[in-house]
């Protein structure tokens, strides 16, 4: 399959590893090199950049429907439902989800403000770690996070913090991220 492309409008994006943001000008060609989580990592004449999959279309790929949480659903969201969510979000060098990466400390799920007549909500409450202290994407796989726990329902807000305590190490990869590393 031919991961080449050209944008067809002027794209924001990140670079990796810095985090800076950015603008790829129409008709920049990139090179898909993963397709992670609805979100792309490209080669470009001066590196790598994260695209997110609301400019999918722009570099001729489908867009995927972004899931709205239920504004319907009583009580809290379904534990399950928020890890799965939360394995559809990637550091944009590393193909395996920050769950199997061993990344993710803490999530708690805590009553949100509740109004008369409207269902219950609550908020996410989660710590995460990076796998270096000077990573740059960690904003924008924090972003990631809370946009995708929000999307699920019983889910008001989510606040994703970045923590170093304790140090992230291979050994909190799963098995599963470590046979997609090839490590075992």
């Amino acid at each position: 399959m031919d991961n080449t492309r050209t944008t067809d409008r002027d794209i924001p994006a990140t670079i990796v590893p810095y985090g800076d943001a950015i603008t790829l000008p129409a008709g920049t060609k990139v090179t898909i090199t993963h397709r992670l989580g609805g979100n792309f990592t490209v080669l470009w004449e001066r590196g790598m950049a994260r695209i997110t999959g609301e400019y999918a279309e722009a570099i001729g790929e489908p867009v995927q429907a972004r899931a709205s949480a239920d504004s319907a659903h009583a009580g809290p969201p379904e534990e399950e439902a928020l890890w799965e969510a939360l394995r559809g979000v990637f550091d944009p060098e590393i193909p395996v989800n920050i769950v199997d990466l061993g990344l993710v400390y803490k999530l708690e799920t805590n009553p949100g403000l509740v109004e008369e007549g409207m269902p219950a909500r609550h908020v996410i409450d989660m710590d995460m770690t990076l796998t270096a202290p000077g990573c740059g994407m960690g904003p924008a796989i924090a972003q990631d996070a809370k946009g995708k726990l929000e999307q699920i329902p019983g889910v008001s807000e989510a606040r994703v913090n970045i923590v170093w305590d304790p140090p992230w190490s291979q050994n909190m990869i799963s098995e599963k991220g470590k046979m997609e590393l090839g490590l075992i």
